[in-house]
């Protein structure tokens, strides 16, 4: 059961990159400028998964050019997908919320506080934020990953009982004690099912959703996620609601 929390202090930013060198400064950047309502303290922490590119090198520069920030950065040992450099995070965070932000530019920071304020409302333990509800911007791009996208929320919905618009989004601010206790074992892209089949389990907990921007890439400029990755999702979605918890 859910015992109640003090009102967020501290919200975790938790970073997994791979090969990111080229967008990793300007997001963090946009991490560092936002100002969270109530004066939120944020801590970042980033997990390299073992980039081969120079994503550490330019981490490694932003840090010391930024010392007032409160960002940590671990380097996995060896590549072990975005769910796995998550889970590190999840570990290393001590923020009394956290949430996560893709190294890539297609979420924007400064809408953390839209996913924030119902939790200082008292309303919320986790707040998914939705690509496909709300007026904010979104890039038209694939068709059919849209249509994917929907298919995988539906279908975790039908197993969860949740009405959510948006499964897949990365944007979940999540409450720290809550998420450090759930035994999270997918490595790569079907964290996100995982996630919220074993959040729907939580006993009371209080799911909310609100709209955000997406900005999102082309292949051509680095997005990674392919339809291999929505089968893995499926497997997941009945996997960890059906066969295993």
């Amino acid at each position: 059961m859910i015992k109640a929390i003090n009102l967020m202090q501290k919200l975790s930013v938790l970073i997994p990159a791979y090969n990111e060198a080229k967008t990793i400064h300007l997001i963090l950047n946009k991490v560092k400028d936002v100002q969270l309502l109530n004066n939120i303290e944020k801590e970042i922490i980033i997990v390299n998964d073992c980039s081969t590119d120079n994503t550490v090198e330019v981490v490694e520069k932003y840090i010391k050019e930024n010392n007032a920030l409160n960002i940590h950065l671990y380097n996995q040992e060896y590549n072990q997908g975005k769910g796995a450099a998550i889970h590190k995070a999840i570990e290393l965070a001590t923020g009394d919320y956290l949430i996560v932000q893709d190294a890539d530019l297609e979420y924007d920071p400064n809408e953390y506080n839209s996913l924030i304020k119902p939790v200082l409302d008292r309303y919320a333990d986790v707040v998914y934020g939705s690509r496909f509800m709300g007026g904010n911007p979104h890039r038209v791009l694939f068709f059919w990953h849209s249509i994917g996208n929907g298919v995988l929320t539906t279908l975790s919905n039908i197993f969860t009982n949740l009405n959510l618009t948006d499964m897949e989004t990365c944007y979940k601010l999540m409450r720290s004690d809550i998420v450090k206790k759930l035994k999270l074992k997918e490595k790569r892209f079907g964290f996100e099912p995982e996630l919220t089949a074993k959040l729907s389990r939580v006993y009371k907990i209080r799911i909310y959703e609100v709209g955000i921007s997406y900005y999102g890439r082309t292949y051509e400029e680095g997005k990674k996620i392919g339809w291999k990755d929505g089968f893995r999702a499926i497997f997941c979605i009945l996997k960890y609601n059906i066969w295993s918890i």
